[in-house]
């Protein structure tokens, strides 16, 4: 029996997001904490499973607030790691009429990149269900050693493999780069959620199913999500494809977290039901929920501390 459901690898970071306007006209930012491994965990603690986090923080008024806010939220920290040179990486997030977002980064460099392959812990790893990764720990040398150590380590062990590609380009050097690191994910999941326009820009399909199957030709993934925003999501499992409609919410302010959401709650499924024999009810139901999970969260300032529980989405779901 292993004693972690589990594990995720990567970037936690404080999001500075948009929280109205100051007397004097300014706009006011509000210090959440994010990254997407740390918020699919949270949306798991909430659904009762064992999580743990591999990462780095700066020793910073902004390091020491991550570490205890996942500590808030049942993940375990104490595999999180401090840089004593290199501060907490930062994100500004600016949220667009539509509430959708537009990214700035303050990370060149930022402590969650110092990570190396001699800190990565094979024993935590090795005794975890599950191991989840994206590519924001894979955009330099150094994180992008350490995480696909990590996963060869979770190759090993029989974890399910989990993948978001979560992609960021003002992270890159080029989109070239880009797309070898997230093709090498693509290689080494059993789990993969992709969005829609990751998977045009990826494959150069504007008709998901296109795209899904130039990945499926090439990579052998069992379960593959498509993430469609208000047009809802999709499950590609042994030949089958079950769509479900969003949750559409007129009280939405931003989508910070929804996608993490999806994927913490569909993982939840996954640790629940296994990944060999799932039925189109089962799909469908994953879907349906993790839908309305991510709905709820749009609702909210942040995502990490505010995840809804299992009751609070059923009850979403009426």
């Amino acid at each position: 029996m292993k004693k972690y459901d589990v594990t995720a690898m990567g970037e936690l970071l404080i999001d500075f997001t948009e929280n109205g306007f100051s007397k004097q006209g300014n706009p006011l930012f509000e210090a959440n904490p994010g990254g997407t491994p740390c918020n699919v965990l949270a949306m798991l603690s909430k659904l009762g499973y064992k999580t743990a986090f591999v990462g780095k923080v700066g020793n910073d008024i902004f390091g020491r607030q991550l570490k205890v806010a996942i500590e808030e939220v049942g993940i375990e920290n104490g595999f999180l790691l401090v840089d004593e040179k290199i501060h907490t990486t930062l994100a500004i997030v600016h949220t667009l009429e539509d509430g959708d977002r537009d990214f700035s980064f303050y990370r060149n460099p930022g402590a969650d990149m110092m990570l190396t392959e001699d800190e990565v812990p094979e024993n935590l790893i090795a005794n975890s269900r599950m191991f989840h990764f994206g590519t924001l720990s894979m955009t330099h040398e150094g994180v992008r050693a350490a995480t696909k150590k990590a996963v060869q380590i979770a190759r090993k062990s029989d974890c399910i493999i989990s993948f978001d590609p979560n992609l960021r380009p003002p992270l890159w050097k080029n989109m070239d780069e880009a797309r070898g690191q997230v093709l090498w994910g693509l290689k080494n999941c059993d789990i993969l959620k992709i969005s829609d326009n990751e998977i045009i820009w990826l494959t150069g399909k504007k008709n998901y199913t296109e795209g899904v199957r130039w990945i499926c030709e090439r990579y052998q993934i069992p379960l593959i999500f498509v993430s469609m925003g208000k047009d809802g999501s999709r499950a590609y499992y042994k030949g089958h494809m079950i769509e479900v409609k969003a949750f559409l919410n007129p009280n939405t302010i931003e989508t910070t977290g929804a996608g993490d959401t999806f994927m913490g709650c569909v993982l939840g499924t996954i640790l629940e039901k296994g990944l060999e024999n799932l039925t189109e009810k089962d799909l469908h139901e994953m879907l349906v929920f993790a839908n309305a999970g991510a709905s709820i969260i749009t609702t909210r300032k942040g995502a990490l501390r505010v995840m809804p529980d299992k009751e609070e989405v059923l009850e979403y779901m009426q």
